[in-house]
């Protein structure tokens, strides 16, 4: 082998090895993967999906509708049980013309009485100066006898028909409850046809499309906030003391072939029991290591995506 040969060969190794110790862990106190919090939204109801709002890729807001499902079948149940509540009210016995009728021969009859104790007194005045007679005194204690008899047979009688309507009316009227409660769960499975996203973010993953028919517990689709992505990490015990939450810490990525991109990330969970070093992002001696995970949040510009290799410096 010439010089030249040897020249070349000696300075390839050295741009290999140079790149090596740039892009190597060994330059960093630590390394992982980015994750997003991830929110799988699915179905509450069953129906066919009207409108998909939720195509992979699309940025949704919190609250903003993303999903509606037929809620027809449900509408007509929650009409139906407000027919049958509307109609308790026709089952009911209104006799209130009937109570009145009472109520007005019953003042009348205590009319009657009143002025039949009044001729009782004066014929009872009269006897005691001769001016009447005992007969006379008894026929009017007679009327007045008939007359009070009369009035409380009529006062039990009212007594008696406000007691019978009020207990068949309770009884139709005790049915409006549960049928209230039924038509409130149905209103709220109707609600429920129209799927809330939970959180602000983008689509990561789409289940379902217009036009197809889902039920209760069915997932829809996957929803991330990508401007906030969190760093796993894992660090060795010999670090594990020098690392605490709130920390600010450097976090690198690949930033082309030969250099980094380096990002501010905060320290926001450090686990407390240690495991074995992930099998992706370590060599097989490593791997046999002991070493605990960490969450270091970083402020997404664009440039991070889920599933990217990050790098830390404490």
């Amino acid at each position: 082998m010439n010089m030249k040969k040897i020249s070349l060969l000696l300075l390839t190794i050295s741009s290999t090895l140079l790149i090596s110790c740039k892009k190597g862990n060994g330059d960093f106190d630590a390394s992982g993967t980015f994750e997003a919090n991830e929110v799988i939204v699915a179905a509450e109801t069953a129906g066919k999906i009207l409108d998909f709002a939720a195509d992979e890729g699309t940025k949704l807001e919190k609250n903003q509708v993303a999903v509606v499902i037929d809620p027809t079948n449900l509408q007509l149940q929650s009409e139906q049980v407000e027919a049958s509540i509307n109609a308790l009210g026709e089952k009911t016995s209104d006799l209130t013309p009937y109570i009145r009728t009472l109520e007005q021969q019953i003042e009348i009859q205590k009319t009657q009485v009143n002025s039949l104790e009044r001729e009782r007194t004066r014929f009872a005045n009269l006897l005691k100066e001769d001016a009447a007679t005992g007969k006379q005194l008894d026929d009017i204690e007679t009327q007045l006898k008939v007359a009070k008899e009369q009035l409380g047979l009529s006062q039990r009688q009212l007594d008696q028909q406000k007691a019978a309507i009020s207990t068949q009316n309770r009884s139709v009227l005790s049915e409006q409850t549960p049928l209230s409660k039924k038509k409130a769960q149905i209103d709220d499975q109707l609600s429920r046809t129209k799927v809330m996203n939970p959180v602000a973010g983008t689509v990561l993953t789409s289940y379902a499309e217009a036009g197809e028919i889902t039920a209760p517990g069915k997932a829809l689709y996957k929803i991330a906030d990508l401007s906030i992505m969190d760093l796993r990490a894992y660090i060795s015990g010999d670090q594990f003391s020098q690392v605490k939450i709130g920390q600010t810490v450097k976090v690198f990525i690949d930033n082309g072939k030969d250099d980094y991109k380096e990002m501010q990330g905060t320290v926001t969970w450090i686990s407390d029991k240690a495991e074995f070093t992930p099998k992706t992002i370590q060599t097989k001696d490593e791997r046999a290591h002991l070493v605990y995970a960490t969450k270091i949040r970083v402020k997404n510009d664009g440039s991070v995506k889920v599933g990217m290799y990050g790098e830390v410096k404490f």
